[in-house]
């Protein structure tokens, strides 16, 4: 059938048509079916069908599909389509059948190729979350993620990485961390996230610094003149099926177990990382709510690693306050940069992120056995992690001089007060992410929370524990009225509750 071709504007994820029921019953095609589309060339896509957005004689193509055939000015040639191969691929994995690594490669590039509906990548992650993946089927996932995009090969080596498991509010320890690793002559292209559920990403921060999107090659240039980046992953065409799997699993409120691990060590692998450290907060409002579901993905994440070439080492970390006082984009860099001017800052932020590169340092040789945290402290105290980090800040494009002193926080603030003489008992992160997000980030740049009072810490009635920043007025106010309605920190006086006697005073 030949049909011409009308253009909707729209990005929409997916390579999708629209069909009027007209020509689609002559086709003999229903919704959600796969038509073949000849011009210039030829690709499949998912049908609907409408009474009205489109007349007969006409098919309607959404911006994915259009750009195939933004040069060719005649009609097209559509033909039902066979289904997709992946979706035999995905019924064998719902019916908990062994699936081939030539399969579940088939099945990323469909991914990537944007040849699955909605509802085919929902199966798949639908069926990996409830019936999980084997060692093999994990290790190909894997593969098959990192060949489907942009890799990077760098000339020399070891190449370094770390990667947080994430939950804890505050975890701005990269920036502290890449400097450190790259002063001491190692390479450490840290491709991260932006934030999805949480108050800011490691490139929400560093976004306040300088810019954070650049390509593969642009990364690999970066990292070989100064030593280490800070970039957006979402950016590089690096590892890409795992941005689109995340777009499914956001609304389901599910990160697949095993999705998860292929989804970290693809970004690593894509990177050509020798040697990577695995942070894993564990507490019980974190991703990973006690120390043997921790020591658990750590042998597995080890495990992949090892199939993948990679020596992986992990490090089960305190997850049940956040890290550092500060969070949100703007205030957890002004927190981050001060420890670099002046190692003056939390301990909780200074003692995990000297942990954490030290262990790299060792497993870069750049540190003796159990030396690296002392080697990583004085990187800090002298002042070359701070150096360090300048340089990567004028190599992204932005402006080495800037200090802390100089970001700009949200203009309209309000305290929550501590509501009686005690101290802080109960701290939930969840709620801290949620106030922070109320008040705009990590969007809103200055926007966030500052904390003032952390855990086992005393206060006197009235004191300021929390205080919540914001650049638009209107934004303060529903954070604020959150923060009072949820209590996220609790303080107590040592004497919890009065039970008297059954008698009483005479």
């Amino acid at each position: 059938m030949q049909l011409k071709l009308e253009h909707f504007s729209i990005k929409i994820g997916q390579h999708k048509v629209l069909l009027n029921i007209v020509d689609a019953k002559e086709l003999g095609v229903n919704p959600g079916d796969r038509v073949r589309i000849r011009g210039r060339e030829s690709l499949s896509a998912i049908a609907d069908t409408t009474d009205d957005m489109v007349p007969p004689g006409t098919l309607g193509v959404f911006s994915e599909v259009y750009e195939h055939f933004v040069t060719w000015d005649k009609p097209v040639e559509v033909v039902p389509a066979f289904r997709s191969k992946s979706a035999s691929v995905i019924k064998k994995m719902m019916d908990k059948r062994p699936v081939a690594q030539d399969e579940i490669k088939t099945l990323v590039n469909d991914i990537v190729e944007e040849n699955l509906s909605e509802i085919e990548l929902s199966a798949f992650i639908t069926s990996s979350y409830i019936h999980g993946m084997t060692d093999d089927e994990v290790e190909w996932l894997t593969r098959a993620m990192i060949e489907s995009g942009d890799t990077i090969e760098f000339d020399t080596h070891p190449i370094m990485d770390k990667h947080s498991i994430g939950g804890v509010p505050g975890n701005k320890i990269s920036l502290l961390v890449v400097p450190i690793i790259a002063a001491n002559g190692l390479l450490i292209p840290k491709t991260s996230s932006r934030a999805i559920t949480g108050a800011g990403g490691t490139a929400d921060l560093m976004e306040v610094l300088c810019p954070v999107e650049f390509s593969s090659q642009e990364v690999k240039e970066i990292t070989e003149k100064v030593g280490g980046a800070l970039v957006w992953g979402g950016a590089t065409n690096i590892a890409p099926a795992d941005d689109k799997l995340i777009r499914v699993e956001y609304p389901l409120s599910i990160d697949p177990y095993y999705q998860m691990l292929a989804s970290i060590m693809a970004k690593k692998g894509a990177i050509g990382a020798d040697n990577v450290v695995m942070d894993i907060p564990v507490g019980p409002s974190t991703k990973v709510p006690t120390i043997q579901e921790g020591q658990k993905l750590a042998r597995d994440l080890i495990n992949l690693g090892h199939r993948l070439g990679m020596n992986v080492e992990c490090a089960i970390t305190y997850g049940s306050s956040p890290i550092g006082r500060k969070v949100g984009p703007s205030l957890e860099v002004r927190e981050a940069l001060k420890v670099l001017e002046s190692m003056e800052g939390p301990n909780s932020l200074i003692e995990k992120s000297a942990a954490l590169a030290g262990i790299l340092l060792e497993m870069g040789g750049a540190a003796p056995r159990d030396r690296g945290k002392e080697v990583a402290l004085e990187t800090l105290r002298s002042g070359k992690a701070l150096e360090k980090m300048k340089q990567i800040i004028e190599a992204q494009g932005g402006d080495p001089k800037i200090t802390s002193a100089d970001i700009q926080v949200g203009q309209y603030t309000a305290d929550i007060l501590a509501s009686a003489d005690g101290y802080v008992i109960e701290f939930d992160n969840k709620w801290i992410i949620e106030i922070a997000r109320l008040a705009g980030a990590p969007n809103d740049k200055g926007a966030g929370v500052a904390i003032h009072k952390k855990m086992g810490e005393s206060v006197k009635k009235g004191d300021p524990i929390l205080t919540i920043y914001a650049e638009k007025e209107f934004k303060l106010d529903t954070a604020l009225t959150t923060a009072q309605r949820t209590n996220p920190i609790v303080v107590e006086g040592m004497l919890l509750k009065r039970i008297p006697g059954i008698y009483g005073f005479q």
